[in-house]
């Protein structure tokens, strides 16, 4: 039995696939989704998305965010961003990450709106030179 699994981006439908489990980031940590998965709406924070087949991982996608809809047979991820890993490069992700930093000080804490962009900015940045970093 297979979890069918479509990537939306705002471009284009990137993938649709059968695969035999789905781990993707949700907000409130890592959500492994398995055939008969009970159905949910999640939103995504920037990480990770790995496809299983035969208990390996066979495609690996960074999401920088958006959200993502489970029901028993299928996964829809509704990605912000989203890239093959092996597009990821170190030094573009430490740039971004130091940038998000600086914006992330300079923000107006008052300005909720302002603050959650910056904040979601920061996180999505840092959780890419992560990701480089395991990889290394």
């Amino acid at each position: 039995m297979t979890v069918a699994l479509e990537i939306i981006s705002p471009e284009r439908l990137l993938l649709a696939r059968p695969v035999d489990m789905v781990v993707i980031p949700g907000t409130e940590g890592d959500l492994g989704i398995l055939p008969g998965h009970s159905r949910l709406i999640t939103s995504l924070r920037g990480g990770m998305i790995d496809l299983y087949e035969n208990d390996a991982v066979v495609d690996r996608y960074f999401v920088s965010g958006g959200f993502a809809e489970v029901t028993e047979e299928r996964c829809t991820v509704l990605a912000d961003a989203i890239m093959k890993l092996a597009e990821l490069d170190a030094q573009d992700a430490a740039d971004e990450l130091a940038r998000a930093e600086a914006d992330y000080r300079e923000v107006d804490e008052a300005d909720a709106s302002a603050y959650r962009a910056a904040s979601d900015r920061l996180i999505t940045a840092q959780a890419k030179v992560d990701t480089l970093a395991e990889r290394s």
